[in-house]
C-alpha cells in the first residue's frame, strides 16, 4: 500500500493534533538538558525499562534510578546486587543486568558516550534493532524507521483496519513515508502516545499484526520464581531451606541453578546471595 501526499498530510494531522492536545509531554525521559539536547543515557535507561513494563510503573523507577546512577560512568562501577535492588519491582531482571553491562561497555569502549550508529548500538546487551532505532530517534533525532507495539497499533488502525496478520514489511514503508523531515523525535513520541490512546479506546489493534505474540502468564511461571528469589536475596543471604519455606515450588532448585549460571546470584557455603 502506498500513501498519497494527501493521505500522509491527513494522517500526520490526526497524530499531531492528538499529541498537541493529549501528549505525555511531561515524561521525565522526554525532558531536554539545559542546552536543548537529550541525554542518550536517560533515553537508553527509559527504553530498557519500558520493555514489557507500563509507563506508570516506570516513571518513579526511572527517576530513582537516574538519580542514583546519573550517567554511564556512575552506573558502570555499581555492583550488580545494588542495581538489582534498585530495579526491584520492574520485573524482567535481565534488563537490569543488560543495562549494567552496556554502561561498562560504553565507559570502556566509547569513553562514556553512547554511539549513535545502528551497527554499534545493536552490539550492546539488550539492544535489538527496534530499541536501537528508538535510541537514534529520541537521543539523536536521526531519521530512522522502526516499529514496536504502539506504532503497529497506529498504522494498522488507520491503514489496515479489516486485515489480519499484517506484516511489519508492509508497515515500514508507510512509517518511513510519514516521518516528517527534521522532526523524527517528536513524531515518534506522538505515534507512541496516539498508539496508547488507541489501545485504551479501540482495543489492542496490534493483535492483527503478524508479529503479535500473547504474553505468557506470569503467575506460577519460572519467571515469577526468579523474581521472588531475587527479591528475597535483596534483603540478604538465604539458605535453600529458608527459600523453600517461602517459595514452595519443586522448580526452586533448578531456578537457583539458572540464576547462578546467568551471574545473578552466587552460593556462599550453604547460603545464596546476590552476585556482587
Amino acid at each position: 500500500m502506498s500513501m498519497t501526499k494527501t493521505d500522509i498530510s491527513s494522517f500526520q494531522d490526526t497524530v499531531w493534533n492528538h499529541y498537541k492536545a493529549n501528549g505525555r509531554h511531561d515524561l521525565p525521559w522526554r525532558t531536554p538538558k539545559d542546552d536543548g539536547t537529550y541525554d542518550p543515557y536517560k533515553v537508553l535507561v527509559s527504553e530498557l525499562m519500558l520493555q514489557q513494563t507500563q509507563v506508570p510503573r516506570v516513571i518513579p523507577k526511572f527517576i530513582e534510578f537516574t538519580t542514583v546512577y546519573p550517567s554511564f560512568d556512575a552506573l558502570a562501577v555499581a555492583p550488580l546486587s545494588d542495581v538489582l535492588k534498585l530495579w526491584s519491582g520492574l520485573g524482567y531482571n535481565r534488563r537490569a543486568k543488560f543495562l549494567l553491562q552496556t554502561a561498562q561497555l560504553v565507559k570502556d569502549q566509547y569513553a562514556g558516550n553512547l554511539p549513535s550508529e545502528h551497527s554499534e548500538l545493536i552490539t550492546l546487551p539488550g539492544v535489538g534493532h527496534n530499541t536501537a532505532g528508538a535510541i537514534r530517534a529520541y537521543a539523536f533525532n536521526e531519521p530512522v524507521v522502526f516499529v514496536e507495539t504502539n506504532i503497529r497499533t497506529v498504522f494498522i488502525h488507520h491503514f489496515f483496519p479489516e486485515e489480519d496478520k499484517v506484516h511489519d514489511n508492509v508497515l515500514l514503508p508507510l512509517i518511513e513515508a510519514s516521518n516528517p523531515e527534521g522532526e523524527t523525535r517528536s513524531w515518534y513520541w506522538a505515534l507512541m502516545d496516539y498508539g496508547t490512546h488507541l489501545k485504551q479506546t479501540v482495543g489492542n489493534v496490534s493483535k492483527s499484526s503478524a508479529s503479535y505474540a500473547k504474553q505468557s502468564t506470569f503467575k506460577g511461571s519460572r519467571r515469577q520464581i526468579r523474581g521472588q528469589i531475587l527479591k528475597l536475596l535483596a534483603e540478604g543471604p538465604y539458605s535453600q531451606k529458608q527459600l523453600a519455606g517461602t517459595i514452595e515450588d519443586e522448580r526452586l532448585e533448578s531456578v537457583l541453578e539458572d540464576l547462578i549460571a546467568e551471574g545473578f546470584i552466587e552460593r556462599d557455603g550453604s547460603h545464596y546471595q546476590l552476585y556482587t
